[in-house]
């Protein structure tokens, strides 16, 4: 599934949704329903540097395909960052490296974030985008 098919999924699960309380919920459900990241992981270098809460970013690459995983200590910031693994898990590193987020406006989630949680959403997709980047460099070479 691409990267904007899945994005599609998400706009679709949410716009049903009108009130922001049954928004947030879901996607506190959605953090929860995220299998917990190994204890292996949870280090300072997967720590991700902006947010308020910790985030926690494990990543791999199988030659092909990057694999993420990710924590947050957060309810709420664990949900997001389980839309941005949704999303992004899976893909080559070119195709996260082209990808258009555009979920996160379609959904009102900017809007209803406050500056620093706002400011962890870019951290995290800028992380990713980095490991991205640096698996194509290895994988071009």
């Amino acid at each position: 599934m691409s990267i904007n098919d899945k994005q599609d999924e998400i706009i679709e699960e949410f716009q049903d949704l009108d009130d922001w309380m049954d928004r947030y919920q879901l996607l506190i459900d959605m953090g929860n329903d995220q299998p917990p990241l190994d204890e292996q992981y949870k280090t300072e270098q997967n720590l991700i540097d902006g947010c308020q809460s910790r985030v926690w970013l494990q990543a791999d690459f199988d030659g092909e395909r990057m694999h993420l995983q990710a924590e947050s200590d957060a309810l709420i910031v664990k949900g997001i960052v389980s839309l941005l693994i949704r999303v992004f898990d899976n893909q080559t590193p070119q195709d996260i490296l082209d990808a258009d987020l555009y979920f996160i406006e379609r959904i009102g989630l900017r809007e209803h974030l406050s500056p620093t949680r706002s400011n962890g959403l870019v951290a995290m997709v800028k992380q990713i985008r980095a490991y991205a980047l640096a698996f194509q460099t290895v994988n071009n070479k």
